[in-house]
């Protein structure tokens, strides 16, 4: 089956965002554990105490599961964890805080949040090592088959 060019320009810009939003979760997972970039909790140089919750748990997913997603590789179970994990961060720092996103600093928990469950859903789009492993699975006939349809 012939896919529509709308669809090949969505599955990229999904890719695209997907390899863009999770870089930069990873760059924060980074920051909390080794202090790096700005380091944890804005103090240059300082990294989240291992083990501490959930600050170096939550530098963990970030770092992990963000990398999984960046990756593409298990992007489904990785991309809710993060959304899980930025849904907690909302709910338990941002959202005591005040109603709105904009009063509780909560914006980018909350897009973090949203934007990883909708990767959850529609998955690691064509640029991803999730692709690669499903074509290697397939049968040669339909390798050949699936190829001839690009």
């Amino acid at each position: 089956m012939m896919r529509s060019s709308a669809d090949q320009l969505g599955g990229i810009a999904l890719s695209v965002v997907r390899i863009v939003v999770s870089f930069m979760f990873v760059l924060h997972g980074a920051a909390t554990l080794f202090g790096v970039l700005g380091g944890a909790f804005g103090q240059q140089g300082a990294a989240a105490p291992i083990g501490q919750w959930p600050s170096w748990w939550a530098g963990l997913i970030q770092f992990v599961a963000g990398g999984l997603v960046l990756l593409g590789l298990f992007t489904r179970p990785a991309a809710l964890l993060c959304s899980g994990a930025m849904a907690y961060a909302y709910f338990s720092v941002h959202q005591p805080r005040g109603l709105f996103p904009i009063q509780n600093g909560g914006v980018p928990a909350a897009l973090y949040s949203w934007i990883f469950l909708l990767i959850a859903v529609l998955g690691a789009g064509p640029f991803a090592l999730d692709a690669l492993r499903h074509q290697l699975r397939q049968p040669p006939e339909r390798v050949e088959a699936h190829t001839r349809e690009r």
